[in-house]
């Protein structure tokens, strides 16, 4: 069976001290900061990578083949290159080398709010974000209700969503990515930002999605807790290349506990 994920030699380079975040809207805030002559809110201290003068390799080689229905974690310390994996398999920024096949949709939570706008209600971005995805306005109303339900946000579906607390917009930024037609869930730390419940139930519900519907998953956690509860398999990174390949969770939990020195 041909992998629904397959990434070839992915590698991504950023210089040091350029504008080149590969996002549009932060290489924005990054020449509007040095203008202001103010701190750049894109740099990140301590970001690890192989350097040169010039600048870092965030990602070297990274190659993998994801299988339909698995559920992969990928673990790594901060600055390892995890996100930023991501980012490129959801298409936000380019690799400087390589490249990656996708068969299916791909749907992607990695930060808190992405993709909604601050205007809409939440029934709005409902709808617009499922557009985004590929869907019929008729699938969309058809999910509707279990989408509210599932957001635990009822009573405020018709407000703005700039209104809302960073838990009600990952609560309903997971609820829309559960119940879209996609083939592919990518999910970053996002997680986190819910309450205990909340993060137990989406767990269980992507959990679902993998083994009775064949959706595969790519969850970034540090969380080994979740990563284990979820996960059938996983990937460490560290300085941007892969230093423990595809294995059962068990195995990938135990390699990012001795590199990140947890006992």
């Amino acid at each position: 069976m041909a992998p629904v994920l397959k990434a070839e030699e992915l590698s991504k380079y950023y210089k040091l001290g350029a504008i080149n975040s590969g996002v549009l809207w932060k290489d924005l805030q990054s020449y509007i900061a040095r203008l202001r002559g103010v701190d750049d809110p894109n740099v990140r201290i301590g970001q690890e990578g192989v350097y040169d003068r010039d600048g870092f390799w965030a990602l070297s080689g990274i190659n993998l083949d994801i299988e339909q229905g698995d559920r992969v974690g990928i673990m790594g310390k901060n600055g390892a290159g995890k996100s930023t994996l991501l980012k490129i398999l959801s298409r936000i920024t380019t690799p400087t080398k390589g490249c990656f096949h996708v068969k299916g949709r791909i749907t992607s939570l990695l930060e808190v709010g992405t993709g909604f706008h601050n205007e809409l209600t939440g029934r709005e971005n409902i709808y617009m974000n499922g557009s985004i995805l590929g869907m019929k306005r008729r699938e969309i109303t058809r999910r509707l209700d279990e989408i509210i339900e599932f957001s635990e946000i009822g009573p405020h579906i018709d407000t703005p969503v700039k209104r809302y607390s960073s838990g009600m917009y990952i609560r309903l930024g997971f609820a829309i990515a559960a119940h879209m037609e996609c083939e592919i869930i990518l999910a970053d730390e996002v997680l986190a930002v819910g309450d205990l419940n909340f993060q137990q139930k989406a767990i269980g519900k992507m959990s679902d999605l993998s083994t009775s519907r064949g959706r595969t998953v790519l969850f970034v956690s540090h969380n080994t807790g979740a990563v284990g509860s979820l996960c059938n398999k996983g990937v460490v990174i560290d300085h941007g290349r892969i230093i423990r390949e595809q294995c059962p969770v068990a195995e990938a939990i135990e390699k990012y506990k001795e590199i990140a020195g947890i006992n």
